[in-house]
C-alpha cells in the first residue's frame, strides 16, 4: 500500500510517500479498512514536530481520523461485513498506524458505522471534531438550552461544529472569526453575534450582548491568552472549558472570584489510557453525531482536500493557522 510515513520528528518535508506492506489482521475481532479519507488535525502536525505518544520513535504512520470500506474481517467480528462503510477516531498517535494510508486494521469496537448521505471526506473530517466539541460543551460545559456561550474560532476545525451543537442544544452563541469570510460562514452555521477580534471589542460586544453579566460558558480551543482574556467575560458560577494548557503562571484569582468552573477536554485520553467505557462514550457520540449528520442538523465543512502525497503542505497550511473548517486527504 501507499502510505505517508513521518520519517523523524521534524518539519513537514519529513513526512513522505513511500510503499509499505498492507497491514494484516491479528486478532479475530478486528477488521480491515480500506481507506479513502483521512482527517488532518492540529495534533497531527503537534506529534510530527514534537514526538509521539506511548514513547514511539519514527517511522510511523499520523491520522487519527479516517473513512472508509470494510474489506476483510476477523473469525469474531459480529458488527461488519465487507463492504460496509466506516467511520472511526483511531490510531496515528505512535502505538498503532495512523490513516495516511491506504489500508488499515482496528477492533471492531472502534469503529462505527458511516452515516447516511455523507461522503467520505465529511466523514474523514468529521470525528475527532465532533468528539471534542461534543465532550466540551455537553459532557464538560454542560450547556443548557437558553444559556449563553462564547465559542473561539467559530469558522475553525473544531470551532465550527462546536458552534452547531450549541445550536442544537438550544443555546445562544457569540463566536470570534478573523475575517468578514469567516464572519459570514459562522452565522450561515447559526451563529448569534459575530465578533472579527482583528477589528472588534470583544468584551464590550460580550457585555453588551448580555445585560452586562457575561456568558454562561466559554470553549476555548485557541490558546494562553485566549484563555486569560476570556475569565473576565464569563457570569458568576459560570464555566470555561480549553483543549489546550492555558499556560504558566496562571493567575486564577478572577475564577475563584466569580466561583467560576475551569474544565479541561482531550478527546485523546481514552485512547492514550485504555478507557473502556470512555471510548465507548465517543462511539455514542459518532452514531448521535452520525444521524444529526444524516437529517441534516449539522455538517462538517471540508475546505480542502489534499492527495496523499501532498501531505507536506497541508501540516503547512495548518501550522500556519486560521484555516476554515477541516482539511482532508484522499488515501484511496
Amino acid at each position: 500500500m501507499k502510505a505517508v510515513v513521518m520519517t523523524a520528528i521534524g518539519g513537514p518535508d519529513v513526512l513522505q510517500l513511500q510503499d509499505l506492506p498492507d497491514p494484516e489482521i491479528t486478532s479475530p475481532t478486528q477488521i480491515k479498512v480500506r481507506l479513502h479519507t483521512a482527517g488532518i488535525n492540529p495534533i497531527d502536525t503537534k506529534l510530527r514536530g514534537r514526538g509521539l505518544f506511548h514513547g514511539a520513535e519514527p517511522p510511523a504512520i499520523l491520522g487519527c481520523d479516517g473513512a472508509g470500506e470494510v474489506v476483510e474481517i476477523g473469525d469474531q467480528v459480529t458488527r461488519f461485513q465487507p463492504g460496509d462503510k466506516v467511520w472511526f477516531c483511531h490510531g496515528g498517535l505512535g502505538r498503532e498506524q495512523g490513516n495516511y494510508a491506504q489500508f488499515t486494521v482496528l477492533e471492531e469496537s472502534r469503529a462505527e458505522f458511516m452515516p447516511a448521505r455523507i461522503n467520505f471526506p465529511e466523514a474523514g473530517a468529521t470525528p475527532l471534531a465532533l468528539i471534542t466539541a461534543w465532550e466540551a460543551l455537553y459532557d464538560r460545559g454542560r450547556l443548557e438550552e437558553g444559556q449563553t456561550v462564547l465559542i473561539h474560532a467559530g469558522a475553525g476545525g473544531v470551532g465550527h461544529i462546536a458552534v452547531q451543537l450549541a445550536k442544537i442544544r438550544g443555546a445562544r452563541v457569540i463566536t470570534t472569526v478573523s475575517s468578514k469570510e469567516k464572519a459570514d460562514f459562522a452565522r450561515e452555521l447559526g451563529a448569534d453575534i459575530v465578533v472579527n477580534y482583528r477589528e472588534d471589542d470583544l468584551e464590550a460586544m460580550v457585555m453588551e450582548n448580555t445585560d452586562g453579566q457575561g456568558v454562561d460558558l466559554v470553549f476555548d480551543t485557541v490558546g494562553p491568552d485566549t484563555f486569560r482574556q476570556s475569565l473576565p467575560l464569563i457570569r458568576e458560577y459560570g464555566c470555561i472549558v480549553t483543549i489546550l494548557d492555558p499556560g504558566e503562571g496562571l493567575v486564577t484569582s478572577e475564577a475563584r472570584n466569580r466561583n467560576l468552573s475551569i474544565a479541561f477536554t482531550l478527546m485523546l485520553t481514552p485512547a492514550l489510557k485504555d478507557l473502556e467505557d470512555a471510548l465507548q462514550h465517543q462511539g455514542e457520540i459518532l452514531r448521535l453525531g452520525g444521524e444529526w449528520m444524516s437529517e441534516g442538523k449539522l455538517k462538517t465543512e471540508v475546505s480542502r482536500i489534499f492527495q496523499l502525497e501532498e501531505a507536506p503542505l497541508a501540516h503547512r497550511l495548518i501550522e500556519e493557522g486560521h484555516t476554515r473548517g477541516k482539511l482532508v486527504l484522499m488515501t484511496g
